[in-house]
């Protein structure tokens, strides 16, 4: 059934943004201790033999470390994407976008340095092994939709659940959404056209003409925002039951979920109130 969505400048439906993921940079490993990137050419150190890549991290961010990682100059990771021959679905149009699996990566082979088009390979390879067998592809054929389309959903759960436990019911969220014919209108995604991460999103930025307008466009963005992890991956696939349309984490621990736009102008009254924002649901 078809349910009328309120107007949009007065929704917000998370404005939680994902600010860890400007702030830590790439992270790698040597031995036993995660150090670092940028502490990499410090004398006496040791240099280290992993890339990780967190959950929920941008290709953008994924390429950078990729560079530092490998001693590049900027920009040389992105640029071996033509040549790298990426082993993606049809519909990522060779966009590696939510394939760049995160997981701990050698940064050398057979005792050579690895190349930045064989780290990229393999984060997709590994992808392909985690999203293409049961349960993931069955889960999403279960659920009517193809395997990319899964992924751009975890993708988004990845940027918006504040917590592993909230994971489930934000896909809950999107799907209710999407059956009920209602535009997404996740911050996650207007943070990913703007290319930030950020808690505030103002009446101009919901205008942005793009793709990724989830307030403005219908159905998913044209590809995933971040390279989600396994639990996000799960909770694409197996959402729990539930009637919430909205959600917002009031503050630290504190996410409300509900099927009420009422009670949920409340809640993010109540955010903004803790965030020191004036109210902006009417």
């Amino acid at each position: 059934m078809h349910m009328n969505t309120p107007p949009r400048s007065t929704i917000r439906l998370t404005r939680r943004g994902r600010l860890v993921l400007i702030a830590t940079g790439a992270v790698v490993a040597g031995t036993a201790v995660a150090v670092p990137l940028l502490s990499l050419d410090s004398e006496g150190e040791k240099k280290p033999t992993t890339l990780v890549i967190p959950e929920g991290w941008r290709a953008g961010q994924i390429y950078d470390a990729v560079d530092k990682a490998l001693a590049q100059p900027p920009g040389t990771a992105k640029k071996a994407l033509a040549k790298a021959n990426l082993k993606l679905p049809g519909d990522a149009e060779g966009n590696p976008e939510g394939y760049l699996f995160p997981a701990t990566y050698p940064l050398e082979r057979d005792g050579k340095k690895t190349t930045p088009e064989a780290l990229l390979s393999f984060m997709v390879d590994t992808a392909n092994k985690k999203f293409n067998g049961a349960p993931i592809a069955a889960g999403a054929q279960r659920n009517a939709m193809n395997v990319y389309q899964a992924v751009t959903i975890a993708s988004i759960i990845q940027a918006e659940a504040a917590t592993k436990a909230d994971m489930g019911k934000v896909a809950r969220v999107i799907f209710n959404r999407l059956e009920r014919g209602m535009p997404l209108q996740m911050d996650s995604t207007i943070n990913y056209a703007l290319n930030r991460s950020t808690l505030r999103t103002t009446s101009a930025d919901l205008r942005i003409d793009s793709p990724y307008n989830s307030y403005q466009r219908m159905g998913l963005p044209p590809t995933p925002i971040d390279n989600p992890g396994e639990d996000a991956m799960r909770a694409a696939i197996s959402p729990p039951p539930g009637d919430w349309l909205y959600f917002v984490t009031v503050k630290p621990g504190d996410t409300r979920f509900t099927n009420s736009f009422d009670e949920h102008r409340r809640n993010v009254a109540e955010f903004n109130k803790n965030q020191g924002n004036p109210a902006t649901t009417g």
